[in-house]
């Protein structure tokens, strides 16, 4: 097979592959080798993201691929040196260069158009009356979605991650387990994304994300929650999510922030209500590892 064949069949399994975005692979709370697809959406916001890759996007993506394929197709049959010894002496043609501008202006207002609404849904807290319609552009219904009753502020720090739970007067540091502690004291957990402590939140509750850094650009991120803010030195961003679904949930820092920028993971524990009530009132003891070990009875 010529090089010139191999690029053409990798461009036509790109194409198929294209037609799957939600793979088998995918798994909740974590990535999964050999993923193709996203992480599970347990969120509006995340569903919103899903719907607008997989009902438009992506085909509008496969689209331009097939086209962009057939054109090197055409150009290979009908222009080479055996089929085509004279070559054409024109210079340019005015209908096609228009034509390729202002196409795929087009393409860009309609992926664009719908898309404001994924980032508003993103953007603006609820307030509990307004409706989402980010998720609601290729689902067929609005998402009315409560107004948080739990705020945490995640802090940034070369490298590690520090929270507050506001409203309830403590805070903790979150810092990534290196080997020898995950194999002793989590040895279920991945490897790069657990942490000494995670996050606490109750299931099916509104929590708003405050997001700043203490020293250099950071970034918090979740895939499986859909939610992704820069965290800015002196500057207060926010963010929110409402998880539908018990679990662990890892992200990690997603903007360059220096040598252990890939060790500073994000872990988000979603328990039920009770569970979370226990885990609240040993945390605001400040016993941690006493509180925790309420959940792990539970599980």
């Amino acid at each position: 097979m010529t090089g010139l064949s191999f690029r053409l069949v990798q461009a036509s399994l790109a194409a198929l592959f294209a037609l799957f975005p939600a793979a088998a692979f995918a798994q909740v709370g974590q990535p999964v080798q050999g993923q193709l697809g996203f992480q599970d959406s347990v969120t509006p916001i995340m569903d919103s993201i899903v719907s607008f890759h997989d009902h438009l996007l992506m085909w509008v993506i496969t689209g331009i691929v097939l086209m962009v394929l057939v054109l090197l197709i055409i150009v290979i049959l009908r222009f080479n040196q055996r089929t085509n010894p004279v070559p054409a002496r024109f210079t340019h043609n005015t209908l096609i260069e228009v034509v390729w501008t202002v196409v795929p202006v087009l393409i860009l207002i309609v992926i664009a158009i719908p898309s404001f609404g994924v980032l508003a849904d993103q953007e603006t807290v609820p307030d509990g009356e307004r409706l989402y319609l980010g998720s609601a552009i290729f689902s067929g219904g609005n998402v009315e979605v409560p107004e948080p009753t739990l705020t945490i502020k995640a802090t940034g720090y070369q490298w590690y991650w520090g929270y507050e739970y506001v409203d309830d007067g403590f805070d903790f540091v979150s810092v990534m387990l290196n080997d020898e502690q995950l194999a002793t004291t989590k040895p279920d957990e991945p490897r790069l994304l657990a942490v000494d402590q995670e996050i606490v939140v109750p299931v099916n509750t509104t929590v708003r994300v405050l997001v700043t850094a203490a020293d250099v650009l950071h970034a918090f991120a979740v895939p499986s929650f859909g939610i992704k803010v820069d965290a800015v030195p002196g500057r207060l961003n926010e963010t929110w999510f409402n998880a539908r679904k018990t679990g662990m949930y890892y992200g990690q820092c997603s903007e360059l922030c220096g040598k252990d920028h890939a060790f500073m993971p994000i872990a988000v524990r979603v328990v039920e209500q009770d569970q979370y009530d226990a885990w609240l009132a040993a945390a605001e003891t400040g016993d941690f590892t006493g509180a925790n070990m309420l959940l792990a009875q539970a599980d």
